[in-house]
Formats: C-alpha cells, structure tokens, sequence
C-alpha cells in the first residue's frame, strides 16, 4: 500500500462487463482526465490542511474549476467552495432542484509514515490519513465531466459539487456549510468514504444508518481533597472518579433500547498527584457513540443525569461538558438504491456488496438532517493486498483506481437522478 501505483487501465480490464444500460449512459472517465486527477489528488496528499485552514486545497479547487468555465464560490468560512453545473447563470436561481455531490477536504493532524512514496505528505505532523484527498479528487473529477456534458447539451439536470471543510472537527464542519446555503436548491446529496477493507472497483452500500453517532464527554470533580489517613472526613475523589468511569457507562447503557448501541467510552482519567494526599480535582474524557437517531437525541439528558447520581453518592461536585458531534449518517433507501444502479451500471452487479454499519462518525449525518441523501463506502484496497488496515492511521494510502470508480459512481448517479421526476 505505501507504494501504490496507478492500475487504472489493468484493473478496467479485468472488471465484469457494465451492468444493462451502461451504453446509454454518458460521461465516461476521459483517459487525458483520469492521469490528471491522480496528480491532483497526490498534490493534495503532499500538501495536506487542517480543518478550517484548507487555503491552498480551496484554491487549488477553485483554479481549476475555473478553467473548465466554471464559477465556483467560496463559502463565507474563508476555506471550502460550492460550484453549481447546469444553470443559466452558474449559480442556482430558483429553477430546478440540483442533486449534490459533497466532498470534505481536511487532513489529520498526525505524521504521515508511508515509505518510499514519493507523494507522501511534505507536512510534518500532517497526513490526509482519512482518503479526504481522495473524496475531492473524485467529487473534481465527477464535476468536470458533467460540465463537459453540459457543454454540449447533454445535462438535462442541474449538479451541486461541494467542497466542505473541517470534517475532523467536532461537530464538522457541515453545519457552517448549510449556514452558509450550500443546500438552497439541493433536492438530494451523494458523497462516499475511503474503505481500506473493500477492494478498489467496489463500493459498499447500506440502508438506513451507516455510520454511528459520535459525541466527545468532559467532566471534572471536585471535592475538599484531604489525608489518606482520613477518607471519611472528606470526598474521595478517586473513588468518585473511578465509579463515574465505571458505574457511568452501565447506567447509561440500561436506559435505552440495547438495539440503539448508546455507548459511553473513556479515554482519559487523571487525578492526584500523591500516594498519600486525596486530591480536590479530578477530570475524565471521552466520547458517546450511539448507532440510533433517536437514542443520540436522548444521550445528553440520560449522560448527564448519570453522571450526577454517581457524583452525588460519593460526594463529589461535577461538571459535565457534553459537546454534540454529529448524529448517524442515515441512508435514504431510494438514494441509496439510486447509488447501487449507478454502480451496477458502470461496472457490473459484482462491483456492489452490503456493508455494516460502523461506529466512526461522519459529519454528512448533518446534510440529511435537511435533505435525502446516502453515503457509499469507496473501496480503496489495493487487489490482493492482505494486511489488515483502518484509517487515521499515518502508512494509510490509496489504490487510486477508486478515483476512477467515484468519478463514473457520481456520474452515472447524477444521470440517472435527472433520468427521474422531481420529488
């Protein structure tokens, strides 16, 4: 995997015949365009951004959306742009609903440790350790070919590409975008997400919920600290700390649906700072996860209510910091299957498999909380590669065939959608 290399014409060769109406169907990937959507997504990968700081891959994005004629507009946030394909003016205007097609284009803020790639990150302490270099390049690449298709009059529907930033940084950055109208006019939203355990020239689908819910949880005791000598004359408070962190999670997890898979998780407990001293202050850490919709609303109340019988018992004076991240990303069934025609009709019936839902979370869960939408998983293992790998990890890279893969995906989707009636 870290020495990746373009198979984009071997790996056509070998998959099956298009599925039934692929000849019918414009807006194939250009040879010219596939080599230089590789070179763009590996000067991406080079030059990695964080949330809300992507200046160069926003502008990197805007000069060439340009040259194609395009108008894209950068969103009020500084980073990030929208681009509208298929309206009189570049700019939708209140005619036809548009069908959007998002990427996001932030980094990790982790070292990249690929070696001997000659596109690894140029950063330090920076990695595009999630595929988000990958999303772009394909959400690119779908939005120049559909433009070329307008261009010669063969665009009966208006296509929203966007651009969002901050995905990594709770709550995403998703909501800024809708604040900023990237969804005016949008009638459904398509995006995918880089799957190390699918093969590249495969996508998984899933209806319903794809991913989970994820929150993060801060909470601090305090009590009058004292001598271990005397625990009885003051509040334990490693005690407390240690029930909260135990006893939290049960309470919690007996309040819902065991269905929901609300889940309370630490990641950090610190306190104290002599054997024989009880300390005044106390902090834990850590995230909720939930895999229902209805459950995550509930979460903060159940959280907090939890958190405050344990503290109470021991005498310990909490505070609770529950920040919201994001909520599942829950697929519409009919966009979903839109995607899965798209995909067999590219590619064939075997280039689409079901997927679990996962417990990572996903600020595009925000987009359909306003609009129908559904999220594929883009395959990006490498064929025959064995070791078992995840994302956020710094040697996480690429088969760069799924860039051709997401780019005839979103095309094929946004065809096919404008084939339909409006909702």
């Amino acid at each position: 995997m870290n020495q990746t290399k373009s198979r984009d014409s071997e790996r056509e060769s070998e998959v099956e015949s298009p599925g039934e109406g692929a000849a019918a169907l414009p807006g194939r990937l250009p040879d010219a365009l596939r080599r230089e959507l590789i070179a763009f997504r590996r000067d991406l990968h080079m030059h990695p951004e964080l949330g809300n700081q992507e200046f160069r891959t926003t502008a990197a994005l805007k000069a060439r959306l340009e040259r194609a004629g395009l108008r894209p507009r950068v969103l009020g946030m500084g980073t990030g742009l929208i681009c509208d394909i298929g309206t009189e003016t570049g700019e939708w205007s209140g005619g036809r609903p548009m069908f959007a097609l998002r990427a996001d284009i932030d980094a990790l803020p982790i070292p990249d440790t690929k070696l001997n790639c000659a596109y690894r990150s140029t950063v330090p302490d920076r990695a595009h350790a999630c595929g988000h270099d990958v999303h772009t390049t394909v959400v690119l690449g779908a939005g120049l070919v559909l433009a070329a298709l307008h261009r010669e009059g063969r665009l009966p529907h208006p296509v929203r590409l966007i651009f969002q930033p901050a995905e990594e940084v709770l709550p995403g950055g998703a909501p800024d975008a809708i604040e900023c109208g990237v969804l005016d006019g949008v009638r459904k939203i398509v995006g995918v997400h880089c799957d190390p355990k699918v093969e590249a020239g495969r996508i998984g689908l899933r209806h319903g919920a794809i991913t989970s819910a994820c929150d993060r949880l801060e909470v601090t005791l305090d009590g009058p600290g004292g001598h271990t000598a005397r625990p009885h004359l003051t509040t334990d408070l490693v005690i407390a700390a240690a029930k909260v962190a135990t006893e939290v999670p049960v309470l919690v997890g007996r309040r819902v649906d065991a269905r929901s898979g609300l889940s309370v998780t630490w990641g950090r407990l610190e306190t104290g700072h002599a054997c024989n001293v009880i300390p005044q202050h106390a902090e834990l850490s850590g995230t909720v996860r939930c895999l229902d919709l209805d459950a995550w609303r509930q979460a903060p109340d159940l959280v907090h209510a939890a958190i405050s019988e344990i503290a109470d018992l021991y005498r310990a004076k909490p505070v609770v910091n529950y920040v919201r991240g994001v909520p599942p990303v829950v697929n519409d069934p009919a966009v979903t299957d839109l995607l899965r025609d798209a995909m067999i009709a590219r590619l064939g019936p075997d280039s689409v498999e079901d997927t679990q839902q996962s417990l990572g979370g996903e600020d595009f869960s925000w987009y359909l909380e306003h609009v129908p939408g559904a999220m594929a998983r883009l395959g990006v293992k490498a064929p025959g590669d064995r070791t078992s790998r995840d994302l956020h990890q710094g040697d996480f890279d690429a088969d760069e065939y799924a860039i051709t893969v997401g780019v005839e995906l979103f095309t094929a989707a946004a065809l096919l959608d404008a084939a339909t009636p409006d909702d």
